[in-house]
């Protein structure tokens, strides 16, 4: 069960699916007076779609992101892997971060905003069309979140008094940041010929969705158990893709603390058998490991 190439996304599909995951990021501009550019920088954060690879934000027309881009179209944007409830709580506790998208590019305004807004409204349909029309399975893992989804928050958009300005985010660079810190160049090119997994948009309920789940969560231990011979005390999805998903593991540290042992939250990938090309695809295999995990057990203790 141990991630290799075949089992792993790449970093350029690890930015594709971060991005396709969010909705919100942190756009940063160069600060512009009368004279022109200054050297300081102006951050907040925005509410944003992908649209043909390149992201399209919505900036509240009061932000000073409106007249810096006036002046200077650089600038920068920055979209993290969603960290939802507990799994939230627990990389703030173990200081861990999530996994990070940072594009460097020009910020240039988006000249037909109807045509934006009727983009934004036709990815809300499809996608509250697509979560009403999921089977019972995978409406299971999504009711135990009480996260709001993704097209919700995108809603407040359309719905709300707020006036915006859309700017398109052409990228001029792009680095994946890890987990652990470390930043990995990707290609522009290869972006542009990679494709988000469809179940990237509603990735962020279905890990919350399966944390607060008692029952998913010792499923997860048992995966640690019975695929990785690794003994988990506790578990956490982190991230969930095509190919598998990662989870965070504590396990026993070898590291003694007067004597006895203490607990490390360890991070483990799991591969599936096949790609799987959609949500429902995804929960019928998570569904299935499940199953195979407790027969595993049961044979172990002679139970089967």
């Amino acid at each position: 069960m141990k991630g290799n190439k075949a089992t792993v996304l790449t970093f350029a599909e690890k930015c594709k699916n971060i991005l396709a995951s969010n909705w919100k990021g942190q756009l940063n501009t160069i600060k512009a007076d009368a004279k022109g550019s200054k050297e300081d920088i102006y951050t907040s954060k925005v509410k944003y779609i992908i649209r043909r690879g390149k992201p399209y934000i919505w900036v509240p027309e009061k932000e000073l992101h409106c007249v810096n881009t006036i002046i200077d179209e650089r600038g920068s944007f920055a979209v993290a892997n969603p960290f939802p409830g507990p799994l939230g709580a627990l990389l703030k506790s173990i200081k861990r971060q999530p996994a990070r998208v940072a594009l460097t590019g020009d910020i240039v305004p988006h000249k037909d905003e109807k045509s934006a807004a009727e983009i934004l409204r036709d990815i809300i349909v499809s996608e509250q069309k697509a979560i009403s029309e999921f089977s019972y399975t995978v409406s299971g893992v999504l009711s135990s979140s009480d996260i709001t989804a993704r097209s919700e928050n995108l809603k407040e958009l359309l719905d709300g008094d707020e006036k915006y300005v859309v700017y398109k985010f052409n990228p001029r660079s792009c680095l994946f940041i890890d987990g652990s810190g470390s930043s990995h160049e990707v290609d522009l090119e290869d972006m542009e010929a990679s494709k988000g997994d469809r179940l990237a948009p509603l990735s962020a309920k279905i890990i919350d969705g399966i944390n607060k789940s008692e029952a998913r969560r010792r499923a997860l231990i048992l995966f640690c158990f019975t695929y990785l011979d690794a003994n988990a005390k506790d578990a956490l999805m982190l991230s969930i893709d095509r190919k598998g998903f990662n989870v965070l593991g504590k396990v026993s540290s070898p590291t003694l603390k007067d004597g006895v042992g203490e607990y490390q939250w360890k991070e483990y990938r799991f591969p599936f058998k096949e790609e799987a090309r959609d949500v429902e695809t995804f929960c019928r295999q998570l569904v299935e490991m499940e199953e195979e995990a407790v027969k595993k057990v049961s044979s172990y203790s002679g139970l089967a």
